[in-house]
């Protein structure tokens, strides 16, 4: 797996949430927005102090995340 630097957690920033850097922008943000049909050029555009390769790990922890254990979802 790649090196995951830029996903930062501590309990006093976001509720302990995975941010990005340090800052107040959620990995959990950063997927939804990216799911809702946001394009990586979008969110740039729209906080600038964010760079790719911090959308890029919030993909990358977030699918290591789903795959970490099972979820049962409705109708299974």
């Amino acid at each position: 797996m790649n090196t995951l630097d830029r996903i930062t957690r501590s309990p006093v920033l976001m509720g302990g949430k995975a941010c990005i850097r340090g800052m107040r922008v959620t990995v959990g943000m950063i997927v939804a927005q990216i799911g809702a049909g946001r394009t990586f050029e979008e969110l740039l555009a729209d906080y600038p102090y964010l760079e790719r390769e911090d959308l890029l790990q919030a993909l990358r922890y977030a699918a290591w995340r789903a795959d970490e254990r099972e979820i049962m979802l409705p109708g299974e």
